[in-house]
């Protein structure tokens, strides 16, 4: 169950925020360590809903040159390296980008930069018209700009070569949604318990700090952009939509009072978009 609340906004604010840039490489340098020493080899979002829905959109094939945007600690660009590919990736934080080479095996088929996606000349120093793929792996939301990254994406990639992302949901799980659980009655009178989420000033785009892991050393940006604005982003750089999923956790059965992700399948709590030129 979702219930949507509040009013709408006299005026939709802009969806780029430069103005949080250094700060936002800055928290990801602080938190780099500490995030992928918690979720550096898998959690159940990664394991279940991310990854295997990346994985299907993406459809590595052997000898791919694929680009990882914003590649974190290296895990997905690993991946792709045992599927068979030849993996370009980078990332704004330096810190990232020593625990991936630090991660990744002598010899293994991918290289690290450390570039920033809001800089498409440096983007496009990797090279243009070279890539079969792309992807961004849980990053989007963590961006203060994504244009420019749109924008260099169109010219690096060949001729109808495509680009899987995937964000947190942004109609669903976004900073300031509320998670509930309650009992209620049903029909027949008997009493069941629902789940869901609140949301609110869903169409505004906005820069709120939360922690995406709890206890993480410093709260994050989250740059909540509402599905029309994210995908006509894509669409203003030529892409087209090519293919979507919203994975799901598994069911947990009996049906818990509980405001946990697990607890509460029947939301989509991932986005995974595949895009092509």
């Amino acid at each position: 169950m979702t219930t949507i609340t509040g009013d709408m906004p006299m005026e939709q604010s802009k969806s780029e925020f430069p103005e949080h840039a250094d700060e936002n490489r800055r928290i990801w340098d602080a938190n780099a360590r500490w995030w992928d020493d918690r979720i550096g080899d898998g959690n159940p979002f990664q394991n279940l809903l991310i990854e295997p829905a990346t994985e299907r959109l993406l459809a590595v094939s052997a000898g791919d040159v694929i680009l990882d945007a914003a590649c974190g600690a290296g895990r997905f660009a690993r991946r792709m390296v045992e599927l068979g590919a030849r993996v370009v990736a980078f990332d704004h934080s330096a810190r990232f980008i020593e625990r991936a080479r630090e991660r990744t095996p002598n010899g293994a088929a991918v290289e690290y930069h450390v570039l920033d996606a809001a800089n498409p000349e440096a983007l496009l120093s990797l090279g243009m018209c070279t890539f079969d793929k792309a992807v961004c792996t849980m990053a989007l939301m963590d961006m203060p700009q994504i244009d420019p990254l749109l924008s260099a994406l169109a010219r690096m990639l060949k001729p109808h070569g495509s680009f899987v992302f995937s964000v947190t949901h942004p109609c669903f799980n976004t900073a300031g949604i509320q998670r509930f659980a309650e009992m209620v009655e049903d029909e027949a009178g008997r009493h069941i318990i629902r789940t869901g989420v609140k949301v609110s000033s869903y169409l505004s785009p906005r820069a709120r700090k939360t922690e995406g892991i709890i206890g993480q050393p410093e709260l994050q940006f989250d740059f909540h952009r509402p599905l029309h604005m994210l995908l006509q982003a894509c669409f203003n750089t030529g892409f087209v939509l090519d293919g979507i999923e919203e994975p799901r956790l598994p069911d947990p059965g009996q049906p818990k009072a509980g405001v946990r992700w697990d607890e509460m399948p029947e939301i989509a709590t991932i986005l995974v978009v595949r895009m092509r030129r």
